[in-house]
């Protein structure tokens, strides 16, 4: 059995790894993993601490709920300490403001790497940011009471989390509309009908179904599942002939590397 090393633990986020699988945990389960600029900085740091061996991350969630958005103290006037509040960076320039926002996204964008797939396992409340937080990773294993709702509309703002391009290439335009305008609740037995879900379990059996699964993918080869990826990941912006033409130019790099003959 290999020793499970702690990697980070930090403002909210704590990173193990062993062996080729990384879990990234939120760990403020007393305020349901709501989520501050400082958490974000944290997965950020998750992130670049990857060793080069891990294959398969895994996203968690201690406690009853995977994450219930952003943390209230957000919408305070005087926001988080140490922090611009929302005020404040509506008063600065385009440019500035731009450039938080961008760093806050930074949370939420390796996940999508093609040397790796993630897994969100999402139990109890995915709200929001947390919604965002789940779609960011390739694939949502979810425990029956899951509960996903995008509720920045509903407060006069917009999903700024990167949570707007995987929700449409999931669920398709009209019903990425709907659940991001009326923010309501999408429950477990929906996420998996409209392809939220991967996968329901009961809420005991997430973490079991989560190992077993990334034991699946860590089965094929490494630079098979890379290729895999990262033709999947651009699919839908390439004509049907273009994906033809990347198809074929992967399999001559497998199979060059299989003989020996890669570079």
């Amino acid at each position: 059995m290999a020793s499970l090393d702690s990697v980070l633990d930090k403002d909210g986020v704590r990173l193990t790894v062993e062996d080729a699988v990384a879990t990234v945990t939120l760990t403020n389960a007393d305020k349901r993993n709501a989520q501050s600029p400082a958490l974000w900085r944290a997965l950020t740091e998750a992130g670049r601490s990857l060793p080069g061996s891990v294959r398969v991350v895994v996203l968690r969630g201690e406690g009853k709920s995977f994450s219930a958005g952003l943390d209230r103290q957000a919408f305070s006037p005087e926001g988080f300490d140490g922090e611009p509040s929302f005020l404040d960076l509506a008063r600065g320039s385009d440019e500035d403001l731009d450039a938080v926002i961008a760093e806050y996204q930074d949370a939420f964008t390796w996940w999508r790497r093609s040397d790796l797939v993630t897994i969100a396992a999402v139990q109890g409340h995915a709200i929001g940011a947390g919604f965002q937080l789940a779609l960011a990773c390739d694939l949502r294993v979810v425990a029956e009471d899951v509960q996903f709702a995008m509720r920045e509309t509903s407060l006069g703002l917009v999903p700024d989390l990167t949570g707007t391009h995987p929700l449409t290439g999931l669920v398709g335009y009209a019903r990425a509309l709907e659940i991001c305008a009326t923010g309501r609740f999408v429950h477990a037995a929906e996420a998996e009908r409209i392809g939220l879900a991967n996968l329901v379990v009961p809420g005991d059996e997430l973490d079991g179904a989560v190992r077993d699964l990334a034991g699946a993918l860590l089965a094929a080869p490494r630079d098979a599942v890379i290729e895999t990826k990262a033709l999947l990941q651009g699919a839908a912006s390439r004509t049907y002939e273009e994906q033809r033409i990347a198809e074929r130019a992967a399999q001559a790099r497998r199979l060059r590397d299989l003989a020996g003959l890669g570079d």
